[in-house]
């Protein structure tokens, strides 16, 4: 069944600020009007879209007057891709916009007593700031408005690039992405050219059927680079063609590894890459230490901003040299060895095996011998017999995925009772959520907003608490 399609045209709004979830907003006879890729400022007509009892949304029909502040978009897929939505918006008024992010999630919303929120952290670097793309195959690309698909020739059908909006089988085909550097554009265009060239398949994502599905590439800040390729089915003839062409076109590759994957879906979590040339790893260095990085390890994908980012948690947890610290989701450690030298002890936990084998491997490779580190579920792990065992913690650094931390695991902090914690969030809203929980027994002491993704939406938040004394 199709949605009616509402025909509902708002002429000469004036677009008031910006708004969650990349949008901007202006109001209309009292309604709240969401918009995408609006500037403060815009005067716009607005085709209206979808229409609620308290708001629509839209999209600009027509820029009547553009804003004093609007940038022209410096990449070429903007508006189609669904990344780097904020590009028309000066940086300053995005890091404006994201602490104003971080202050309706913990104050408005939250309603937690939070101190006056620090200004955003700005990154160093707003264009190719990017360690780790992924980009995916489709058989059957992202039409453009405006092409006839009767027309399209047969070897400009499929597509090698991002995934468009919220279409799990439409791929948009990038020529050319400012996330990362080069080689990585000219390394994704060499495997389309090659596959298209030899008549091999790209895969259908719907049909789940086909030859090439994904490449994900990693960089370096000292210019190392891995490359993933991932196949659907093995056809080795056709694989070691394409693997040994990049590796004779792009003597850059530090390392190289492939895969079979036959699910039903792109992720190599539960896969085993195989290294057909060069390292099994590539290094990353922070104030003197080196981080392994290996096809599935996690590593902040804004090299630069991690080390602000680790440097406000470091600074938040206030350590003198004597605290026992608990680094929970530590990933391969980074944090945890990042503050090692102002600690007594560090005890990290991670769910990943493998990233945890890398934790300990990168700690004895920086000689750092006072972190230990534990595998498992959080709440599985994180329990009052494991803290019986290993101590209580003085301090807790926590850097959770998306969805925040597990109720389980907010009661036994509590009982911890550590002096301080050190929260860091990629997402303000489930941080919120879990913080009201924690200001049971602990108040906030500061905020800080990073930087990690500039023009999109998303921010790293970092809090520091105290424990309310009694």
């Amino acid at each position: 069944m199709s949605r009616k399609r509402i025909d509902l045209l708002l002429e000469n709004v004036t677009i008031e600020a910006v708004a969650a979830e990349g949008k901007a907003l202006a109001h209309v006879d009292g309604m709240v009007v969401f918009v995408d890729f609006a500037v403060p400022g815009d005067v716009v007509d607005i085709q209206v879209r979808k229409k609620k009892k308290n708001y629509m949304e839209g999209v600009i029909k027509r820029i009547v007057s553009p804003s004093k502040d609007r940038l022209e978009p410096f990449c070429p897929h903007f508006g189609v891709c669904g990344g780097c939505r904020w590009q028309p918006l000066p940086y300053p008024l995005q890091l404006e916009a994201k602490r104003q992010q971080v202050e309706d999630q913990l104050i408005r919303i939250g309603k937690l007593e939070v101190p006056e929120i620090r200004p955003t952290l700005p990154s160093e670097k707003t264009q190719y700031y990017r360690n780790k793309l992924e980009f995916s195959a489709s058989a059957k690309r992202w039409i453009l408005e405006g092409e006839d698909p009767e027309a399209i020739a047969e070897e400009d059908r499929p597509g090698l690039g991002f995934h468009v909006g919220k279409f799990f089988d439409k791929v948009l085909d990038i020529k050319d992405c400012h996330l990362q550097a080069e080689p990585s554009n000219s390394i994704r265009l060499r495997i389309k050219r090659f596959l298209t060239e030899n008549g091999l398949e790209f895969y259908n994502i719907r049909e789940n059927h086909g030859f090439f599905r994904n490449v994900f590439v990693r960089t370096t800040e000292d210019g190392q680079l891995m490359l993933i390729l991932c196949f659907a089915k093995e056809d080795k003839k056709a694989r070691e063609a394409l693997l040994d062409t990049l590796i004779k076109e792009f003597p850059q590759i530090s390392s190289l590894y492939y895969l079979i994957n036959e699910k039903l879906n792109d992720s190599i979590a539960d896969q085993s890459p195989i290294l057909y040339y060069g390292d099994e790893a590539i290094y990353e260095s922070m104030e003197g230490l080196r981080f392994k990085i290996g096809p599935k390890s996690f590593y902040q994908t804004n090299s630069r901003q991690a080390y602000r980012l680790y440097s406000v948690a470091r600074e938040f947890a206030a350590l003198s040299g004597n605290e026992l610290v608990y680094d929970l989701y530590t990933g391969t450690g980074t944090i945890a060895q990042f503050v090692s030298s102002k600690a007594s002890k560090v005890i990290g936990i991670e769910y990943v095996p493998e990233a945890i084998q890398d934790a300990v491997e990168n700690a004895r490779g920086n000689g750092i011998s006072n972190c230990e580190f534990f595998a498992g579920d959080m709440k599985d792990v994180l329990n009052d017999g494991f803290i019986r065992k290993h101590g209580r913690p003085d301090v807790i650094i926590l850097d959770p995925p998306r969805a925040g931390i597990h109720p389980d695991v907010a009661r036994v902090i509590l009982n911890a009772a550590p002096d301080r914690m050190v929260y860091v969030s990629c997402n303000p809203a489930s941080q919120a959520r879990d913080l009201a929980i924690l200001c049971a027994d602990y108040e906030i002491t500061a905020v800080q907003p990073v930087d990690m993704f500039p023009h999109t939406m998303h921010v790293e938040n970092v809090v520091a608490l105290k424990r309310k004394t009694i």
